[in-house]
């Protein structure tokens, strides 16, 4: 008797309360789904991403090569950032500007974490270790004499990027190089990270928009990243007809994971810059759906006309 005394008892406490919520005694509403609510929903879906999908292709489609104002892009191809070992190997606390980040660093960053000296690497991580470092330089035949193109690299991060996720440590005596003493450069860099960009002390250190740029990392294999604009002097309207050559620094070795590279110029539209891939899968799917409700309405049809028999 004692004993299913106190199972009655154990069972009474685990018991949810008598509530519609932990009895799942809610209101609920469950569509029937017909051939009058299903056959509308597909062809009204296929049409907006028929149009949708057209919109977005000629948009691509009308994007041009060298008309102004030109973005200049660099392509990677067989490099995947997006593997998950890689795509955590950073320390955001460090990239903010923490200086505990930059004393202790996160163990994601393992093995760029510290340098064989045992000094933490600033910034750490394989992300920032593989910091893509290839120059180009673009110059304009004009008069029998080559002129550079000037390149601007202000704005190209995002501006949640440069404005928020990214900052300098507090300066020390007003030195950034200061701030960053105690620490040691990542391992494939030829400089510290407060030498980037010395000419400008807006653009150096983890406010270097070529490092946020590269930071964001990309979710194909296959990507290209924003370099320069070209937007000043002369090229403010664009590239116009002529010769040009584009002088490459080559820094960045593809060979030994068999990729490549590319450089694009393009411009940009209000869906980025051009890109096709998008307006085919709008147009594909809207096709899809199309098509899907016209054999629905022909299965429909079909059996209704059956129906109608049997009943006669």
């Amino acid at each position: 008797m004692a004993a299913a005394s106190s199972c009655a008892e154990l069972a009474g406490r685990n018991k949810p309360d008598n509530t519609a919520f932990t009895q799942q005694r809610l209101p609920a509403w469950q569509p029937l789904l017909s051939a009058g609510t299903a056959l509308p929903l597909f062809f009204c879906a296929g049409l907006a991403c028929l149009a949708l999908g057209l919109g977005l292709h000629f948009s691509s489609a009308t994007i041009q090569r060298f008309a102004g104002p030109v973005c200049l892009y660099y392509q990677l191809s067989n490099y995947y950032q997006n593997h998950r070992r890689y795509g955590v190997s950073r320390d955001d606390r460090q990239l903010s500007g923490d200086a505990s980040g930059l004393s202790s660093p996160a163990t994601e960053c393992s093995p760029f974490r510290t340098d064989p000296q045992g000094l933490p690497i600033a910034p750490c991580g394989a992300i920032a270790n593989s910091l893509f470092n290839d120059t180009f330089t673009l110059y304009h035949l004009a008069n029998g004499t080559f002129h550079p193109v000037p390149l601007d690299n202000r704005g190209i991060s995002w501006w949640t990027d440069s404005n928020i996720k990214f900052s300098n440590p507090e300066l020390v005596n007003g030195s950034l190089e200061a701030a960053f003493k105690g620490t040691a450069k990542p391992l494939n860099w030829p400089q510290a990270a407060y030498m980037l960009d010395t000419g400008n002390p807006n653009n150096t250190g983890f406010i270097n928009e070529d490092f946020i740029v590269w930071m964001r990392t990309a979710a194909l294999p296959t990507f290209r990243k924003l370099y320069r604009r070209v937007r000043e002097g002369n090229f403010s309207s664009g590239l116009p007809q002529g010769t040009y050559c584009l002088d490459i620094t080559y820094n960045y070795p593809v060979l030994s994971f068999q990729g490549t590279k590319k450089v694009i110029f393009s411009t940009v539209s209000w869906m980025g810059g051009k890109n096709p891939f998008l307006g085919i899968v709008y147009l594909v799917f809207g096709s899809a759906c199309i098509l899907t409700g016209f054999v629905m309405l022909a299965v429909h049809i079909k059996f209704q006309k059956q129906n109608q028999m049997d009943v006669e």
